[in-house]
């Protein structure tokens, strides 16, 4: 990407989208253009084609989605089909209509089988069943995926799709309900913390293994992709590492420094017991993450401090 490109980042303002943002400004870029969703509707499929021919960009990251924890995907299940694929759908073939060099698209680790092997490989797309509460949102990022690479078969466009796994970081989403596990129990420790409470209850057993990613890490990853890989297909983002649900809340807990005890309810549920990505695709190209989880932890929560 030349210095002097025009790049559109879609959904800037998310934790995603604000990361690249900070690496493109970092990195010398001068032309990052970006819409409020007040100022563009990434959903209204004329006003993103209007936005576009104005506009013009040269290269596109299309970071925006409607996204939500494990309640909102189970509820708002047409919501997150239909706004996902509007999205998408809009931007896309934008992209490809006014000539735009290359587009990223960012997926979710759901869209792997539930009953995927782990470590979860590129190639086990559409291998079985999807978990059945965000089926929804993981059909629209799969459609993203395909609509990518047949831009790419019928009109060549330089269109990739990377799949990043959990991730945390600044302008994370710390909703007592809405929030994924790692800054819900951020939020969690903290208010037991100040408010001297003597355990943090935490559902389920507590054995259940994830990986997490720092989200500017996650931007490195993209910045380094956009200028290195032009292939069809997905790539995994992640660290390749992951730890079971008890240890990350003793991390937590060290953070933030709360005093009292951790108690796990072994009646709640635990989820998919191990959800780690295969990121042997993306080391042999020659990217590693630099930020581990304990670093990145301090970093989230005195974001999270900052703005709470």
């Amino acid at each position: 990407m030349e210095k002097s490109a025009k790049i559109y980042v879609a959904g800037h303002r998310g934790m995603v989208g604000s990361a690249i943002y900070r690496k493109l400004q970092n990195e010398g870029f001068l032309q990052i253009i970006t819409r409020t969703s007040a100022e563009l509707d990434l959903r209204n499929q004329q006003a993103v084609e209007e936005f576009f021919d104005t506009e013009k960009p040269d290269y596109v990251f299309l970071a925006a989605a409607k996204v939500g924890g494990i309640i909102a995907n189970n509820t708002y299940r047409a919501d997150f089909l239909f706004e996902n694929l509007a999205i998408q759908n809009n931007v896309i073939h934008q992209s490809y209509k006014t000539g735009v060099k290359k587009l990223m698209f960012l997926g979710s680790s759901c869209i792997y089988p539930k009953l995927a092997p782990k470590p979860l490989k590129e190639d086990y797309l559409l291998t079985g069943l999807l978990e059945e509460t965000n089926e929804p949102y993981a059909i629209a990022k799969i459609a993203g995926i395909k609509m990518c690479d047949a831009y790419r078969a019928q009109y060549g466009c330089n269109f990739i799709s990377v799949m990043p796994t959990n991730l945390y970081g600044y302008n994370d989403n710390y909703h007592p309900q809405n929030s994924h596990v790692l800054p819900a129990l951020i939020r969690r420790f903290d208010e037991a913390k100040k408010s001297n409470a003597n355990e943090v209850l935490i559902w389920g057993t507590g054995t259940p293994m994830r990986e997490f990613l720092f989200a500017d890490d996650l931007a490195d990853a993209c910045y380094f992709l956009m200028q290195t890989y032009n292939e069809p297909n997905l790539i995994n983002i992640g660290t390749g590492e992951d730890l079971t649900i008890k240890d990350l809340a003793l991390l937590i807990q060290k953070v933030v420094g709360f005093k009292g005890n951790i108690t796990f309810d072994s009646s709640k549920p635990d989820g998919t017991p191990r959800k780690l990505m295969d990121v042997s695709k993306l080391h042999a190209l020659g990217w590693k993450h630099q930020i581990e989880l304990e670093e990145g932890l301090n970093l989230a929560y005195q974001d999270y401090l900052n703005k709470h």
